[in-house]
C-alpha cells in the first residue's frame, strides 16, 4: 500500500512541475489593454505606422537569424518573430542589463506570467510580431528568456541610427 502511495505522490509531483513550466504558460493577451511606457529602446508603436517588416527566425540551437538589425531613429518597425524549432520560444527587446535581470526572474520563476508590447511568445510552427518605434540611438539587445535559452546564447542586437 505504501508503494502505490509514493507512486501516486510522484507522478502527481513530477505532473504538477511540468504543468507550471514556462512553455505551459498561458500569457494573457495584454498586448491591447498594455500602456505604452517610453523605454531606453523606444516606445510601442501603432501597427499602422510600420513601413518594414522584420523577420527573425528562431530554431531550437537556440539562435535568432539574424542576430544582428538595422533601424533609423524614429523608425517604426514590425519585428515578426518565426519560431521554427519545436518548442516554446520568446522574443523580448531591451537594454542587456534589463535582460539579464528579466532572465534571472524568469530561471527563479519559470511559470511566471507576463507580456509586455516588448514581447511576444511564440509556439512552434507560429509567428508573434512586435510593432515597436526606435525613438532612441543606440544599441539595444533583444533575446529568448525562456529559462536555458538565454544562458544558451539566444540573443541579437539592435542598432537604432541617429538621424
Amino acid at each position: 500500500m505504501n508503494t502505490i502511495k509514493l507512486i501516486a505522490i510522484s507522478a502527481l509531483w513530477i505532473s504538477a512541475g511540468a504543468s507550471f513550466g514556462h512553455e505551459n504558460t498561458a500569457h494573457a493577451p495584454a498586448r491591447a489593454t498594455a500602456a505604452k511606457a517610453q523605454k531606453a529602446w523606444g516606445i510601442a508603436g501603432d501597427p499602422a505606422a510600420a513601413r518594414r517588416t522584420i523577420t527573425l527566425r528562431m530554431t531550437d540551437d537556440m539562435r535568432f537569424t539574424p542576430r544582428h538589425i538595422e533601424v533609423r531613429q524614429g523608425e517604426t518597425v514590425r519585428l515578426r518573430a518565426e519560431n521554427k524549432g519545436k518548442v516554446l520560444h520568446e522574443i523580448v527587446l531591451g537594454t542587456k542589463a534589463e535582460l539579464d535581470r528579466h532572465a534571472e526572474m524568469m530561471a527563479k520563476h519559470p511559470g511566471m506570467e507576463h507580456d509586455e508590447p516588448s514581447m511576444a511568445h511564440v509556439k512552434p510552427g507560429q509567428h508573434g510580431d512586435i510593432v515597436w518605434n526606435f525613438n532612441r540611438p543606440g544599441t539595444f539587445d533583444f533575446a529568448c528568456l525562456i529559462a536555458g535559452h538565454y544562458q544558451a546564447g539566444m540573443t541579437g542586437t539592435i542598432t537604432v541610427v541617429p538621424k
